[in-house]
This record gives C-alpha cells, sequence and structure tokens, in this order.
C-alpha cells in the first residue's frame, strides 16, 4: 500500500508538471494569434558570469542577492498580507469575523471550483507570498486569529479530512496551485520590465481565469464520472 501511495504521488507530481508545461504552450499560441498577433517575441536567457570562483565575491553576492533579497520581500511584501489577514481574522461583525464572512461568500464559486471558500480566500490573501496559503488556510480552518502551522503531516491530514476534502479537493487545489495569479513579487517585476499596468494586469488575470476554468471542469467532470 506504502509502495502504491508513493509511485500515485510520483505520478500526479509528474502530471502537475506536464499540465503546467502544456498550458504554457496553449496559453502562448493562442495570445500569439489574438492579442501579441504580429508582435515578434524572443527568448532572453540570462547566464551568470564566467569567471573563476571567488570566496569573498560568492558570500557577498549571495547576501546581496539572497539573504537580503527575501528579507526585504518579507519586509515589504509579506509583512502588509500578514498584518491585512490578522486584522480580518480579529475583525467580527456579529460574532463573525470578517474573513469568515468573505470566506462564506466565496463558498458557492469554492465548491463549483472543487474546493472552499477558505481555500480561496487563503490564495487571494496570499497574493503577496505563495508561501502563506497553507498557513492562512490552517488558520481559517481552525478560526484561529493568527497564521498557524501545524506540527505534522498526519495533524494537517486529519484537519484537511475534518473539513471535508477529498481526492477531488486535492486535484483541484494542486491544479488551481499551479495556474492561479503569481505571486505580488513576480507582478512588480512584469510591471518593472514592461511599465505597462495592462500587461501587468493581465498577467494576473489570465492565470486566474485559466485556473478557475480548469477546476471548474475537472470538478464537475470527476463528479459526474465517479459519483
Amino acid at each position: 500500500a506504502r509502495a502504491y501511495s508513493s509511485m500515485l504521488a510520483t505520478l500526479a507530481v509528474v502530471a502537475i508538471i506536464m499540465t503546467g508545461i502544456l498550458t504554457s504552450l496553449l496559453v502562448s499560441y493562442l495570445l500569439s494569434r489574438t492579442l501579441l498577433q504580429g508582435v515578434s517575441s524572443f527568448f532572453v536567457l540570462e547566464l551568470p558570469p564566467f569567471r573563476k570562483p571567488q570566496l569573498g565575491q560568492i558570500l557577498i553576492r549571495s547576501l546581496l542577492d539572497r539573504t537580503l533579497f527575501v528579507l526585504w520581500r518579507a519586509v515589504v511584501i509579506a509583512a502588509p498580507a500578514g498584518a491585512l489577514t490578522w486584522i480580518l481574522a480579529n475583525s467580527f461583525v456579529a460574532d463573525t469575523s470578517v474573513f469568515a464572512l468573505i470566506a462564506g461568500w466565496l463558498d458557492p464559486l469554492g465548491q463549483l471550483m472543487g474546493m472552499d471558500g477558505i481555500i480561496l480566500i487563503a490564495f487571494l490573501l496570499g497574493l503577496p507570498a505563495n508561501e502563506i496559503v497553507l498557513p492562512i488556510l490552517i488558520m481559517g480552518y481552525l478560526s484561529a486569529g493568527s497564521m498557524l502551522e501545524l506540527d505534522s503531516l498526519n495533524a494537517l491530514q486529519t484537519l484537511l479530512l475534518d473539513h471535508g476534502w477529498t481526492w477531488i479537493t486535492a486535484l483541484c487545489v494542486m491544479l488551481f496551485s499551479l495556474l492561479h495569479f503569481p505571486c505580488g513579487t513576480t507582478l512588480y517585476t512584469i510591471f518593472k520590465e514592461t511599465r505597462s499596468a495592462r500587461w501587468t494586469i493581465m498577467a494576473a488575470l489570465i492565470p486566474l481565469a485559466l485556473g478557475i476554468l480548469v477546476t471548474l471542469i475537472v470538478n464537475q467532470g470527476a463528479k459526474t464520472i465517479f459519483f
């Protein structure tokens, strides 16, 4: 049973990767035939400078390019997102948190997509940094006032099953995670590179629409075939 589960997990990951590749090719083809018709395109590949490694330069560039970048991202992007999440979870209307109210409002759409309202609001609040989607999801399921992490995978499995997760839910979450809008850092980079609010918005809306469409089809198709 364990070997079967491991093989199934491997196949699921490979399938998700292949879905991402095929989706990228399909969207590129459609854009080149519609919005970008007649516009020349090119592929840019950034290569690191080829030189003899120097320990001092390696340490300095690692500090500047990695450590400081992550810290700056945490301060500028993740911290405001955490503050907004805390405010929504700790602001109440008639004994119900604003977080729960928004999740309830999103729940009908979430159910159509094979998920629920808490999953959708976790993705929305995770726009600044995808790493906070799961802590927000756990916070919503536990009705807590701050983002949380569980001690083990077994505890996470129990929590998800207690809130109605099935294999269809897991599949739709993986697909939406693959296809939904880029994180805030990526969108900011797109804006800096293009200097176009239009293309920055398009870069968010096209994947979002695709993620909604794919999960709707998968959820409804799976329920029609298997239930």
